[in-house]
């Protein structure tokens, strides 16, 4: 199974959403939220926008 974090870490006067990937690659926002449930949002809402990272973490995928 593979697993896909989401996270929140601080950023100025907020938070900055980070999705970061089993391989180890992580992608970040350039902008901060003002809370940590936005942020984790803002990367959730991130990673649907990325259908061909979701497919590859699929078992049999190449």
């Amino acid at each position: 199974m593979s697993e896909v974090k989401l996270s929140a870490t601080p950023k100025g006067n907020g938070y900055q959403a980070t999705v970061t990937f089993p391989s180890g690659v992580s992608i970040s926002s350039a902008e901060a939220y003002p809370s940590i449930p936005e942020a984790i949002t803002a990367a959730a809402l991130k990673l649907l926008d990325m259908p061909e990272r979701i497919e590859a973490l699929a078992p049999g995928s190449v």
